[in-house]
């Protein structure tokens, strides 16, 4: 269980999150949803404690960042740079040095982790390809591909389905969906309102403040998402939605 109490973030005396305590358990696919601006990010950010917050998160009632080996983080695409030379195969295999030392050598048992990795995200063509000559989708498959060789309790990504293809969107959610059957705990930064039934058992909606949490089919309403988005206009996919 992560617990999230009373934290606070501001940004040169803006105040960015407002004072949110939660608890979050696991396993469950769990999306973060609200409008632009309203802390999301924010909120995974001081989570893995790489933006000063007040309050604290909890890992099984220990302080989070005594456990960063727990985690695993996949940025934003536009926070990476793409024109780094290294290929698709040797960037997976980048999640490995988290329980290894930086330029050890890696072992036989070790590339074949990647190789694993590589086929379960659809990606064993591409292993020798330059990053930079990827796709938007292919690119961010790789990112969760290097995730899964971390081997955390949590995973969080930062709006993993910006910009990439039906295809490797699918791939993805399969593989988090075998992930949830493992026991993991993953949250997802998300902004389209008409898959968020389809994708999470669980949801935060957040505007600075906390909207709710909860269920997906008890909290994904069209009242907490007025609550959540003000009188202003939302897309809301089909009119099966609600």
């Amino acid at each position: 269980m992560i617990q999230i109490e009373n934290i606070n973030v501001s940004y040169q005396q803006t105040l960015a999150l407002d004072n949110i305590t939660l608890n979050l358990d696991g396993p469950s696919i769990t999306g973060i949803i609200g409008p632009n601006g309203a802390g999301k990010s924010t909120l995974i950010k001081a989570l893995i404690g790489i933006i000063p917050h007040s309050g604290q998160f909890l890992f099984n009632k220990q302080p989070i960042r005594q456990q960063l080996n727990h985690l695993s983080y996949v940025a934003q695409k536009a926070e990476i740079d793409f024109n780094f030379p290294i290929t698709v195969r040797e960037c997976v295999s980048l999640g490995l040095y988290s329980k290894t030392k930086f330029f050890k050598r890696l072992s036989k048992r070790d590339w074949s982790k990647v190789t694993k990795a590589l086929a379960l995200l659809g990606l064993n063509d591409l292993a020798h390809r330059q990053i930079s000559q990827l796709s938007g989708g292919q690119f961010q498959r790789v990112l969760i591909a290097r995730c899964l060789l971390q081997e955390a309790d949590i995973l969080l990504l930062d709006e993993p389905f910006v910009g990439i293809d039906s295809v490797s969107e699918d791939i993805i959610m399969n593989t988090l969906r075998e992930l949830r059957k493992q026991g993991k705990l993953i949250l997802i930064v998300h902004h389209d309102l008409s898959k968020v039934p389809h994708y999470f058992d669980q949801v935060i909606l957040l505007n600075r403040k906390l909207i709710a949490s909860g269920p997906t089919n008890l909290v994904f309403n069209e009242a907490n998402l007025r609550k959540t988005y003000g009188n202003s206009l939302f897309y809301k996919g089909d009119s099966n939605v609600f």
